[in-house]
């Protein structure tokens, strides 16, 4: 029936990019337990900031954010996921992965 509940997740999680390789853009997929305060950040080899796709209060969920790489060099970059709950501030969830652009 169409009445069904939305199965919320049980724990903040930060999955792998999908494709990886990639180019020019690939799919970040994170899920929220609880209203979250997220930032997901892409970040070079330096660690030096390359891309803000996210940086806003989402609700609990299963939640993606598109990057569109095609301006800048093909190489290894990392994304990372800080979430912080906006009901209970002392748990947060921090995870950073790997991912890699061909051109």
């Amino acid at each position: 029936d169409g009445n069904k509940a939305v199965e919320l997740p049980k724990e903040f999680a930060l999955q792998q990019n999908y494709p990886n390789p990639f180019n020019p853009t690939t799919t970040l997929k994170y899920s929220l337990p609880v209203d979250s305060k997220i930032k997901l950040i892409v970040y070079n080899e330096m660690g030096q900031v390359v891309d803000i796709l996210k940086d806003a209060v989402e609700g609990a969920g299963y939640r993606s954010a598109v990057w569109n790489a095609s301006n800048v060099a093909s190489g290894v970059y990392f994304y990372r996921l800080e979430a912080i709950s906006v009901s209970d501030p002392s748990k947060t969830f921090t995870q950073v992965k790997k991912m890699l652009l061909v051109k």
